[in-house]
């Protein structure tokens, strides 16, 4: 398969407050969000032509800021109304949307009050992450090198690049080693999230899913937990072990970008995905695209 560099491709980029050509939205080399990772992004899909919960993440976008000490020069409305702007310029109803906002090239030291602001916001078509015939039979996960770390060593609440770095040396491991992605155990030992994605255990028709505490509460986390509730399945947050791992019936994990995808093995432990994993799946890609409502 051919790949297509992202910086080289036909379209409109949103980028300050205008469109671009694709190919003309860049920034200098000495950007301080290249340096020292001053950026924060969101990811979000659209489906049919609307942007799933786009006030939450454009929200989350500006808190993540907030957490990085820079402020976004727009109002959430206004990201809003570019983000689906944008799609509309490129002609797309089905895509994944990626909002980011960082420091520029004013200053390149460690301390930056005075650099400017950018924000820019690109759309492009996405299927699923994963391949379909793999998601329903569950994909392989092997375990991260390195773990979430404590929040006073690092700003967890915030969707901050410099917090995917660990993300992509683990998934990178992962696949070179013949599995779809890794599984991060937090700075105490715990069970916490993959790569990408956060997680979900079955056992007994009881929904586990560790707490939130040292890395994102992801909206699609918190979607799955509202869909699950509605169906009157019990859920519980707490801290997992990683040997209870051997206690656990069936495994998922759900993002914006892997959406609800079960999972067959994480390392030694094997799941089978069945009937309550797969009828979250349902039921959340029938939510996203409008065909249910989150009470189904």
């Amino acid at each position: 398969m051919s790949l297509v560099p992202f910086d080289d491709r036909d379209g409109w980029i949103w980028l300050d407050g205008q469109f671009v050509p694709w190919r003309e939205a860049k920034v200098h080399v000495l950007t301080h969000g290249l340096h020292y990772a001053s950026s924060v992004f969101e990811g979000e899909r659209m489906y049919g032509g609307e942007i799933f919960k786009l006030t939450e993440h454009t929200e989350r976008l500006f808190k993540s800021a907030e957490i990085l000490d820079f402020e976004i020069p727009y109002t959430v409305a206004e990201i809003d109304e570019a983000c689906k702007a944008t799609a509309a310029k490129n002609g797309l109803k089905d895509c994944y949307v990626r909002p980011i906002a960082w420091r520029g090239s004013e200053m390149i030291g460690v301390s930056a009050q005075q650099s400017k602001i950018h924000v820019a916001i690109a759309v492009w078509e996405w299927p699923s992450y994963f391949d379909p015939a793999t998601k329903a039979k569950g994909i392989r996960l092997t375990w991260a090198k390195y773990q979430r770390p404590d929040p006073k060593t690092a700003p967890i609440a915030a969707k901050a690049a410099g917090l995917y770095m660990i993300c992509t040396i683990s998934k990178h491991a992962a696949e070179k080693d013949g599995y779809a992605d890794a599984m991060m155990l937090d700075y105490r030992g715990y069970v916490a999230e993959a790569t990408g994605a956060n997680v979900f255990f079955v056992k007994d028709g009881v929904l586990h899913t560790p707490k939130p505490d040292c890395f994102l509460d992801g909206i699609t986390r918190r979607t799955v937990i509202d869909l699950a509730k509605a169906k009157g399945i019990e859920v519980v947050e707490r801290h997992i072990q990683k040997e209870e791992l051997a206690t656990f019936t069936e495994c998922f994990i759900v993002g914006t970008a892997a959406e609800v995808t079960p999972v067959s093995e994480v390392g030694e432990f094997k799941f089978t995905p069945a009937k309550l994993s797969l009828d979250l799946m349902d039921t959340y890609a029938a939510l996203v695209r409008g065909e249910a409502m989150a009470t189904a």
